[in-house]
């Protein structure tokens, strides 16, 4: 299938103008040339604007009526089409297109705009309230939110924040609080050595930031303010306790700019039954996710692996295309030839159309060239063409992640599961922009070459006690902070080992290997190299699991 042709079902409104109105279409070029563009049409008049219920205008009639309309262009290039609006009118908006794209419409209950004040709290209550289906008792729509365009395009483009390469984790966010590391970013001022100790190994739990107590300390401004450095430049004192020490250290750190890295590290193990590859593979989000993936899977090439360990623990999710890619980069060409990865399934009103495109959907297949984000399109991809993965999973391996697992099921491919009970999401969003707000609403569900998406309960492997997720052969491990990631002896990587000798799960490998053995869900935080909660504030989850249908062409 050509990438033309997948293009109409990954529609992303970021940048959306008005539809033109006028200008009839038996104008010549030279004469619409000559007249100019005709003008947009003026924002509606509040007045005329009213709430009936069960009524909806079409979202255009009013998007881009922005309470604050920016002028000048966005971080691509094009101009933003913001118009002179209002809060209502923006609020109206988030009405409509809820209603004609958010997967579960007739689930939400239709409020008064003018009932609530706030474009962020009226879209807030814009989702179903249901409960999943499969009796487990989670709520169907977990996922709804949103964030400013500019950090949507910051995290997009990959642009480097300032920090020290470290994503911390709260295993408690109150006194007396629990602050570990979980891991750093290559040639970074975290993964930087002092005096031969590295500043931040995976683990390492926080004793004090410039003298105030992370434990039980009330000065939370400053915990916050050297946990999330504003600026590069920025020189904080730490005080440490590593994983299995028995003693604090203390070391000074300066901040940097830093962009994260969506492959972590690779690296080869030779045992002797063959080599293994292994790879941290942290985010699909980024548009240098494809060119970074592609680049490992071109070195795990050429070392002729017998085997590949895919690290997708803290892999909240990304881009639809890319999990594609992956996909053929594990199964290569002929396992894949003529499958589909995923197909996006919309609302009941929309069948088998896009609700904003109007276009029928067509599936994604196992993309086997580059489609444009990072990697030329038509360039060809990397693959270790094996027949099985091995995958290291937790409960923030998520979307994307997921869709991978789900996608390689469609199609008999071996899929052994590693860790822990993945998220369970199997919808997605077309992130939109309005008025300086992106939006992430749920507006499909993802299904495999065979119809399967039904695991919003997340995939478990075989031998969890799990009874609501899907299974998948397996073990059960607990996250391990007491050894890096990569390292052979660390719980998870050390049972996918053990596994492929064996066939079997070692015994007792539910059990965590050491009291630094510890997991929690991982929460997102601005380019994650911070604080992934903010102290003193109560544990909020700003979920950073995208499932994104966004193509080159559809970017504005």
């Amino acid at each position: 299938m050509s990438f033309k042709t997948i293009t109409s079902i990954s529609f992303i409104a970021l940048g959306l103008a008005l539809t033109s109105c006028g200008g009839g279409g038996g104008s010549s070029p030279n004469s619409a040339i000559a007249q100019g563009p005709p003008p947009p049409p003026p924002p509606p008049v509040q007045g005329s604007v009213s709430f009936t219920p069960g009524v909806f205008a079409p979202m255009e009639d009013f998007v881009a009526q922005c309470e604050n309309p920016r002028s000048g262009n966005n971080p691509d290039g094009n101009p933003w089409p913001d118009q002179a609006g209002s809060e209502r009118l923006e609020k109206f908006w988030l009405r409509s297109w809820s209603d004609e794209t958010y997967l579960w419409n007739d689930e939400i209950i239709d409020t008064d705009p003018d009932t609530v004040t706030g474009r962020v709290p009226y879209f807030d209550i814009l989702k179903t309230n249901e409960l999943s289906e499969t009796g487990s008792g989670r709520e169907k729509d977990d996922f709804h939110f949103s964030q400013s365009t500019e950090e949507f395009f910051e995290n997009r483009n990959s642009v480097a924040s300032s920090g020290y390469g470290a994503r911390f984790s709260f295993l408690r966010n109150t006194p007396p609080r629990d602050i570990r590391v979980l891991f750093t970013e290559p040639n970074s001022p975290a993964s930087q050595a002092q005096n031969g100790q590295v500043n931040f190994p995976r683990g390492t739990r926080l004793i004090t930031i410039d003298g105030v107590d992370v434990i039980n300390g009330t000065d939370t401004a400053a915990l916050n303010a050297g946990l999330s450095p504003a600026r590069a430049g920025e020189t904080h004192t730490f005080t440490v306790r590593d994983a299995g020490a028995t003693s604090d250290r203390t070391f000074t750190i300066q901040s940097a700019d830093i962009a994260q890295s969506p492959v972590n590290r690779t690296r080869i193990v030779d045992t002797p039954t063959g080599r293994v590859g292994y790879m941290l593979f942290n985010t699909f989000s980024p548009l240098e996710s494809e060119r970074s993936l592609n680049n490992a899977f071109a070195e795990l090439e050429d070392e002729n692996i017998d085997d590949l360990v895919l690290d997708l623990r803290y892999n909240g999710g990304g881009l639809v295309a890319v999990a594609a890619q992956l996909g053929f980069m594990i199964a290569g060409r002929q396992r894949t030839r003529g499958r589909t990865a995923s197909l996006l399934q919309y609302n009941e009103a929309a069948g088998n159309r896009n609700p904003i495109t109007g276009e029928v959907v067509e599936p994604f297949p196992f993309f086997n060239e580059g489609v444009g984000f990072s990697v030329p399109s038509g360039e060809p991809l990397a693959t270790v063409d094996l027949p099985r993965v091995f995958i290291l999973s937790t409960e923030g391996t998520c979307s994307a992640s997921e869709l991978v697992i789900n996608s390689l099921r469609g199609i008999g491919f071996e899929v052994i599961l590693i860790g822990d009970t993945t998220c369970g999401k199997p919808y997605g969003f077309l992130p939109t922009d309005n008025c300086g707000r992106t939006y992430f609403t749920i507006q499909f569900r993802s299904v495999n070459d065979v119809g399967f998406g039904d695991y919003s309960d997340g995939f478990s492997p075989n031998d969890s006690t799990n009874r609501f997720s899907e299974k998948s052969p397996g073990c059960t491990v607990s996250d391990d902070l007491s050894r890096e990631l990569g390292d052979p002896e660390e719980a998870l990587f050390s049972t996918a080992l053990f596994f492929r000798d064996n066939n079997s799960c070692p015994i007792n490998a539910n059990n965590s290997k050491s009291a630094d053995a510890n997991y929690t869900k991982v929460l997102s935080a601005p380019g994650a190299f911070g604080a992934i909660e903010t102290i003193g504030d109560p544990l909020e989850i700003t979920v950073d699991s995208y499932l994104d249908a966004t193509m080159p062409d559809d970017r504005p």
